[in-house]
Parts: structure tokens; C-alpha cells; sequence
């Protein structure tokens, strides 16, 4: 990402804008995080129990999770603090709770570190030895723009919540301006859940969501899937 003309703060945002877009070639469309297997098993038929489901997976799950991993992974990668970064990027693989959860973050990660290769000329030796997983991939990203480590977990969490509403269009299937009301909630929840994420300890962090494992185990033998995931 080369440095345009321009202010500082116009250019960190733009490069989390980028970061944060669906049109990114990481993957993240084909995956819907459990979303399409709580259509034929939890009973997301409607956009008002769809906003209510991603809300709850918002706080209860992302924010409590990877969210808060992200807010710490950027803090170390600015840190050049190789030894923390190892230790999150483990913590992602080992709580992965199904199959799919684990394939998914680690071939974003993946895609995500090729993509980089096309802006940080380092990329290559950087993750050399290490097999990045999405989250720590993304943190890496955000800690070579400007931008604070807040509005960082903001477009990691916008960048989720698109890809969310996406699946859930396609999967109950709602209309477009339904999905837009759906993302407009969640863009309203966003903060608190940046928030709170932001002030987690590695004590508190945490990724036991057990309906959502049972979902996604489910999912990986679902007939007629349209996700990954």
C-alpha cells in the first residue's frame, strides 16, 4: 500500500476501509459462520430474528474472541513482540470448535498473508514460519497503517458484520433493504462491542459459544449448502 499525497488520518482510513472490504480476495464470502446452518436448525426465518442472532454473536461470541485477540495482536505486532504474537496466533487454532471454523481461519489467514506480499515487501520473511490465522493476519495490517488500535477493531468488526448480513441475505433469504437495516444495527453496536473487547485481559478472553459449534458441526454435513461455513 503505497503512501499517497494527502493528511496522515486520510490515509489510515483509507487503507482501513480497504482492509475492511468484502471485495478483499481473502474468502470471506463463502463463509457464513454458522449462519446458514441456524436457517434449517435454530429458526432464522425473518430479518428481525436474523438482526437478533448476529447482535447476540456480535457481543456474546466476535467481540469476546477474535475481537478482543485483534486489539492485542496489533499492540504486538507494533511491539515487534514475536513471542506474544505466536501465543494469539495459537490461541485462535486451538479455539476453533469445529472443522470448518479451523479451516476457515486458517485459509483466510493464508490468502490474507498472499494479498500482503502485495504491499509490505517483508511479508514473505515475516510470516515465514509462521502459519498466520486470519485475525492475527489482519492485526498485522492494521499495525503497519496509522491508524489507533480502536479504529482498527472497528473495521476488523464492520468488515465481519458485511460479510454476516451477506450470508444471512442469501441464506434466509431477505432483501437487500432488509440486510441494510440488519447492518445498520450491528453498525450501531459496533462500538460498545469494540469497547468492551479493547478492555479484555487474556483471562477473560474467550471463544465457548456452544450452540454455535453444534451449529457449524452440523453445517460441515448439511444437504445443499451454499456457505463454507
Amino acid at each position: 500500500m503505497q503512501k499517497p499525497s494527502g493528511t496522515p488520518g486520510a490515509h489510515s482510513l483509507l487503507q482501513l476501509i480497504w482492509l475492511a472490504s468484502p471485495a478483499l480476495p481473502v474468502g470471506g464470502f463463502s463463509y457464513s459462520e454458522g449462519v446458514e446452518a441456524a436457517v434449517e436448525w435454530a429458526g432464522i426465518d425473518s430479518e428481525s430474528k436474523a438482526a437478533e442472532w448476529l447482535s447476540d454473536q456480535l457481543h456474546l461470541s466476535f467481540a469476546r474472541g477474535d475481537l478482543a485477540l485483534v486489539a492485542q495482536a496489533i499492540a504486538a505486532w507494533r511491539a515487534n513482540d514475536t513471542q506474544r504474537i505466536r501465543e494469539l496466533n495459537e490461541w485462535v487454532m486451538v479455539t476453533r470448535e469445529s472443522a470448518e471454523f479451523f479451516l476457515q481461519t486458517e485459509q483466510m489467514g493464508r490468502s490474507f498473508v498472499e494479498w500482503l506480499k502485495l504491499h509490505h515487501a517483508d511479508t514473505a520473511e515475516v510470516f515465514a514460519n509462521l502459519p498466520a490465522t486470519y485475525p492475527v493476519a489482519f492485526a498485522f495490517a492494521v499495525s503497519r497503517t496509522g491508524a489507533t488500535v480502536h479504529d482498527g477493531c472497528l473495521a476488523f468488526a464492520f468488515g465481519w458484520a458485511e460479510n454476516m448480513v451477506a450470508a444471512a441475505v442469501k441464506a434466509v433469504p431477505l432483501g437487500q433493504s432488509a440486510g441494510q437495516r440488519i447492518l445498520g444495527q450491528l453498525a450501531n453496536d459496533i462500538p460498545a462491542a469494540v469497547t468492551r473487547a479493547m478492555s479484555l485481559t487474556d483471562d477473560e478472553r474467550q471463544a465457548f459459544a456452544p450452540l454455535l459449534a453444534v451449529l457449524s458441526a452440523r453445517h460441515e454435513t448439511q444437504y445443499s449448502r451454499l456457505f463454507r461455513s
